[in-house]
C-alpha cells in the first residue's frame, strides 16, 4: 500500500476530504485526499496490486437490463462528437466483454481495444490487446473512449499521453467519470455509490479533469452531466447505504450478482430501492439541469500534442 503525498498531475498538496471510506466488497477502510490546488481526489492507501480488488462480485452484469440503452447512448456522444467524416478507426480503453465494441463495429467502425483481461473479448474476433502500449505502432485512431475507466488508471498523466499519441489531430477523446463535484458526492460522501474505493484510484471534478487533460495537450469541447443508470442508482443505492447495514444490496440485485446479504434484506432492499428511485427522479432532473449530475461526459481535442515520434 502506497500513501500518496502530493497530487499525481499538478504535484499540489492534498488534504484530507473523506478520511474512512469502506470497500463494499472487501470491508476495508481507506480515504479520499483532495489536492489543494486542482482539486482531483486520491484514494489513499492505494494498493500495490489493485487487480486483487476485481473479481466476479465487481465486473457481472454491470449494466443489467439498461446495456442496450447504455450502448445506444455512449455511440449518439461519439455521433455528436464526431459528426460525419469518411474515415472511422475507434478505440474503446477498458472495453471489458466488448459489448460497446462490437455494437460500434456493426455501425461501421473499425474497431479496437483495451482490457487487461481480454479472453472475453476476444473470443468475439475482437482486436482487444492488453497494454496501450502495444498500439504505438498501428494506424492512429479517429476516436478513443474511456467509459468510466481513467478513474481506474494508476498514472493519469502517463495514460493521457499515452492516449495523445494515439488520436489524429483531427480525433477526438470521449471521458466518461463519476463527478466527484456533484450533487450526489456531496450530498452522500463516503456512502456515495460511485466513490467505489479501492478500484476508483482517483475522483474528478470538472476542474480537476479539465486541468488533467490540459497537461497532457487536449481541450475539452463540450460536456455531458448525465448518465441515467449510473446517476439515477446513484441517488437510490447511495441514500440505502444510509439506511441499511449491508452496502450496495440494491446495486447487487440489479446487475445479478449473489453478494452477502439474505433473501429478506435483498427483498427489503429492491421494495425500497424502488421506492427511493422514482423519489430520485426529480432530483435527477435537476441536478443535469444545473451541471451537477452524477456522471460527468467530456468531448476533448488533441492541442499541442506531445510528440508521437
Amino acid at each position: 500500500m502506497t500513501k500518496p503525498d502530493t497530487c499525481i498531475v499538478c504535484g499540489g498538496a492534498l488534504e484530507a476530504h473523506f478520511p474512512e471510506v469502506t470497500d463494499p466488497l472487501t470491508g476495508e477502510v481507506f480515504a479520499v485526499v483532495i489536492c489543494a490546488r486542482c482539486g482531483l481526489g486520491h484514494t489513499s492507501p492505494q494498493p500495490d496490486d489493485v487487480g486483487q480488488y476485481y473479481g466476479p462480485r465487481y465486473y457481472g452484469n454491470r449494466h443489467g437490463l439498461t446495456l442496450r440503452h447504455c450502448i445506444s447512448r455512449r455511440l449518439g456522444f461519439i455521433a455528436a462528437a464526431l459528426p460525419g467524416g469518411s474515415s472511422r478507426r475507434l478505440l474503446d480503453i477498458g472495453c471489458a466483454d466488448g459489448s460497446f465494441l462490437l455494437a460500434a463495429r456493426q455501425g461501421g467502425w473499425d474497431v479496437a481495444g483495451t482490457e487487461l483481461d481480454p479472453r472475453t473479448a476476444r473470443q468475439e474476433n475482437l482486436d482487444v490487446r492488453e497494454d496501450i502500449t502495444e498500439l504505438f505502432k498501428g494506424i492512429p485512431f479517429d476516436c478513443i473512449t474511456m467509459w468510466h475507466t481513467l478513474e481506474h488508471m494508476r498514472t493519469i498523466p502517463d495514460t493521457l499521453n499515452n492516449v495523445a499519441r494515439l488520436l489524429k489531430p483531427e480525433g477526438r477523446l470521449i471521458i466518461a467519470v463519476p463527478d466527484f463535484g456533484g450533487w450526489q458526492a456531496v450530498f452522500f460522501g463516503p456512502k456515495w455509490l460511485h466513490v467505489d474505493v479501492p478500484r476508483h484510484l482517483y475522483h474528478f471534478t470538472a476542474g480537476s479533469l479539465r486541468h488533467a487533460l490540459a497537461a497532457s495537450g487536449f481541450t475539452i469541447e463540450r460536456s455531458w452531466h448525465q448518465e441515467f443508470e449510473y446517476d439515477l442508482l446513484g441517488w437510490s443505492q447511495s441514500a440505502l447505504n444510509y439506511i441499511m447495514p449491508e452496502t450496495n444490496v440494491f446495486f447487487d440485485v440489479l446487475t445479478g450478482k449473489r453478494g452477502k446479504a439474505g433473501g429478506f434484506a435483498r427483498l427489503y432492499a429492491c421494495l425500497l430501492g424502488l421506492l427511493l428511485t422514482l423519489l430520485a427522479l426529480p432530483a435527477l432532473a435537476l441536478s443535469t439541469l444545473l451541471g451537477r449530475g452524477g456522471t460527468l461526459i467530456v468531448v476533448a481535442a488533441p492541442q499541442n500534442l506531445p510528440d508521437k515520434q
